[in-house]
């Protein structure tokens, strides 16, 4: 049985192990004065002896992506949409190359360092299990995490990074079993900051803590380095509150103070991603659903689909979702941030982003403080004011259908048979050249006493279509569909009186 044992002295440590015959030291971290143990008996075994601090069995820790790769390009919409959507393309140049001074730890499965997007930084990696610089990524989730906080920005192939010129760092962390424990984790993040990393990215995750966690947590805040989490993906497995992202963000906090940022995923259309977990330990969010990265040649294909990249001669691209994905690109984020102003402490960075995020100071359980956007992060740190990017226009078209043809129908109303089905159609519209009007939340209301009343909310398909079938009393309504309008489209409202027979 692998025991994880925090203790106060050598002395003591070796005195409570005299009673296991055959016990085994696996692996010292001596920051945290804690090691991991193989015992004869049960990690609960030790506890209360004489000068041993804590002791259980080592955390599984998971990574936080959704099981597959979704092939998304649509006419009009950048691959790599998720550089629009946080306005990192509108960071000045010098800052991206002032980055080249910040370094990034990634802890995770390891990367591609051959991928020319990655190999272009000359990355430093080290894996803290096995103690060897040979970070080969057999799974693919780091390299495509990797590719998100640190590709090359100006090598002229495939993606570009959130952190600009930022160094890269990968702490290789996978352990027995070919998975994560706290014990991994807190080596990893002892490693990356004593190498030099600024910043340390942990899309992994699972429910409960341990001491030894949060002692790792308060190390890197000692040494003034900022960590940053993925807020977890089960949502409909009811919604857990995973760690070590609420290691950073405590539970309770609505988002304030802090070690670090606990990171949740949205979508293109700047809404909540529907696996992204909520509650008051998420700090803010960044773009999770179909986000566009590089992928390693060592993973498997099935579960890492290659998607051809116009103009790219080496790399392998395609798209992936998680909140897994949205943490790195809040960390290649303050990579920049720090990089406008290297006077701020790590808790500044962390408050920058979320000032600016998109809920403009509010805050929610969804998204927190909103989703990045790193223009007005960086400029904030400069001292600056910017004006968030002007919105795109949009209009709505509502009309009534008849039964013929009616093959969609995304939202039905469920009445007793008195009442009459009323169909519609609904098509939300822009004419501007790079955005779409897919993937945007609709809602239908009625006019009831004065007020407006919903009778049902939707999602637009390709092209912005939306089909409903209502019910209501025979008699005279006045209907309207509403899009609130999100970071890159304004806000459309359209009337329509209708008579039910």
């Amino acid at each position: 049985m692998r025991a994880v044992v925090g203790f106060h002295s050598n002395e003591e440590l070796a005195a409570a192990l005299e009673d296991f015959p055959g016990a085994k030291i696996l692996r010292r971290l001596p920051h945290m004065k804690t090691v991991e143990v193989e015992l004869p008996g049960h990690a609960s075994d030790l506890r209360g002896r004489p000068g041993i601090a804590f002791s259980h069995r080592p955390l599984v820790r998971r990574t936080m992506a959704e099981p597959a790769l979704t092939a998304v390009l649509r006419p009009g919409l950048p691959y790599e949409w998720q550089y629009v959507a946080t306005r990192e393309d509108e960071v000045p140049e010098d800052v991206l190359r002032a980055a080249s001074a910040i370094k990034i730890g990634i802890v995770d499965t390891g990367a591609d360092v051959t991928h020319p997007d990655l190999a272009a930084k000359s990355p430093e990696t080290w894996d803290v299990v096995h103690h060897r610089t040979n970070v080969k990524d057999n799974d693919g989730h780091g390299t495509f995490v990797s590719s998100l906080a640190t590709c090359s920005v100006d090598n002229g192939e495939g993606v570009a990074g959130f952190g600009g010129d930022a160094q890269l760092l990968m702490v290789k962390a996978i352990g027995a079993g070919d998975s994560f424990s706290d014990v991994d984790e807190a080596a990893a993040i002892i490693y990356a900051v004593d190498h030099g990393a600024k910043i340390v990215n942990l899309s992994i995750g699972g429910e409960g803590t341990s001491q030894l966690e949060q002692k790792a947590v308060q190390y890197a805040a000692s040494q003034n380095a900022l960590l940053v989490a993925a807020a977890g993906n089960e949502y409909d497995e009811g919604n857990p509150i995973e760690y070590p992202a609420a290691a950073l963000q405590p539970p309770g906090s609505n988002g304030q103070g802090g070690f670090g940022l606990s990171v949740a995923a949205s979508t293109i259309s700047g809404t909540r991603a529907f696996f992204s977990n909520t509650g008051s330990q998420i700090s803010l969010a960044a773009p999770g659903e179909h986000v566009f990265g590089g992928i390693a040649g060592t993973s498997a294909q099935d579960w890492w689909p290659r998607y051809a990249l116009p103009g790219s001669q080496a790399g392998l691209y395609g798209w992936s979702s998680g909140t897994s994905f949205a943490s790195p690109e809040v960390a290649g984020a303050a990579a920049l941030v720090w990089a406008a102003n290297p006077s701020l402490t790590a808790q500044q960075v962390a408050a920058t982003l979320k000032a600016t995020a998109s809920g403009n100071g509010k805050w929610n359980p969804r998204l927190g403080y909103g989703v990045i956007d790193v223009a007005a992060a960086v400029a904030s740190a400069q001292g600056q004011s910017i004006s968030r990017r002007e919105r795109a226009g949009a209009w709505l078209s509502f009309h009534r259908v008849s039964s013929r043809g009616f093959r969609s129908v995304r939202a039905v109303q469920h009445r007793p048979h008195s009442l009459r089905p009323l169909r519609l159609a609904v098509h939300l519209r822009t004419s501007a050249p790079m955005v779409t009007p897919d993937y945007r939340t609709i809602t239908l209301q009625v006019l009831r006493g004065g007020s407006w009343h919903r009778l049902a909310r939707a999602t637009t398909r390709l092209g912005g279509g939306i089909r409903w079938t209502v019910g209501l009393p025979p008699g005279r309504y006045v209907l309207r569909a509403v899009y609130r309008g999100r970071w890159d489209l304004h806000r459309a409202v359209r009337l329509k009186p209708v008579a039910v027979g």
